[in-house]
């Protein structure tokens, strides 16, 4: 299934004006030819409880998506994105307008977290991963994705956009891994599903969600199962933006055009408890 959505990177007005665009650390795009020198970048999420993540590696975006109808404002409380003093950054959704915060529609209902790495660390291939536990319930909507540096200069959709990992909550066993580039975003994305066996739940444990990149080539895994591989060959003579710096995002959506409003079955707060993020890249030209 393809997610009927427009971008989740709306807010990146702001991002696309500034934060984006001054990533003065950000790696030059190479060409295909040429070897890449290796670099590592991993957080653990060590520190002590309450703490945000490191500043030095994530900033926090604030704001609310229109185009996506979510019923979230992201905040910059770490009342909403907190390490737990036991390895983990918890990013909490909450049932709650205590700032009167307005959203496209009125005053919001729920406070959550986004989080990016613009401007701080970018990756172009290599193996990107994310060790996560999904929340549960209706209404919601976490991510692991990137954007294209150049999100600044091109705007979206055309800077693209490589989701390593989606899950809307009416779908608590499967995610989904998707791509989205000039001529195909949106409901037009290119992607595919990934499903545990019946009568387990994402929210039930920790899962490894992992992107394989080289260039003209992308591959889904979870907890090491590829289920998908995508190249130029896939997009019907559209256009591949896939070969240059991407930086990382980790989100808590609420609502939205694509999982639906939260119901009177679903319960707050909800938390996405992520226990790691790396990625490892190299001399992947080869």
């Amino acid at each position: 299934m393809t997610p009927p959505r427009m971008l989740r990177g709306c807010l990146y007005a702001a991002l696309s004006a500034g934060l984006v665009a001054s990533a003065a650390i950000a790696p030059a795009r190479a060409d295909a030819s040429t070897p890449r020198a290796a670099a590592t970048f991993s957080d653990t999420f060590d520190g002590p409880a309450g703490a945000g993540a490191d500043s030095a590696t994530w900033q926090t975006e604030t704001g609310d998506n229109v185009d996506n109808h979510e019923r979230q404002y992201y905040t910059a409380s770490n009342a909403n994105a907190a390490l737990d003093g036991q390895g983990h950054l918890v990013v909490t959704a909450r049932r709650e307008n205590p700032a009167g915060y307005q959203c496209w529609y009125g005053s919001c209902q729920y406070t959550s977290a986004r989080l990016n790495t613009a401007g701080r660390f970018t990756a172009q291939y290599g193996h990107v991963e994310a060790r996560m536990k999904l929340p549960r319930g209706q209404g919601m909507w976490p991510a692991f994705w990137m954007l294209g540096n150049d999100l600044g200069q091109f705007g979206w959709p055309a800077s693209g956009e490589i989701d390593v990992m989606e899950n809307v909550g009416y779908e608590p066993a499967t995610v989904h891994g998707t791509i989205h580039g000039p001529g195909y975003s949106g409901s037009g994305g290119i992607g595919a599903a990934y499903s545990l066996p019946s009568g387990q739940a994402f929210a039930d444990g920790f899962h490894t969600f992992a992107v394989d990149w080289s260039p003209g080539s992308l591959t889904w895994s979870v907890d090491g199962s590829v289920y998908q591989r995508r190249t130029p060959a896939d997009l019907g003579g559209r256009t591949w933006v896939f070969d240059k710096p991407f930086f990382l995002i980790l989100d808590l959506a609420v609502g939205g055009s694509w999982p639906g409003d939260p119901d009177a079955s679903t319960v707050f707060p909800q938390q996405l408890v992520v226990d790691s993020v790396s990625v490892t890249t190299g001399n992947t030209t080869t």
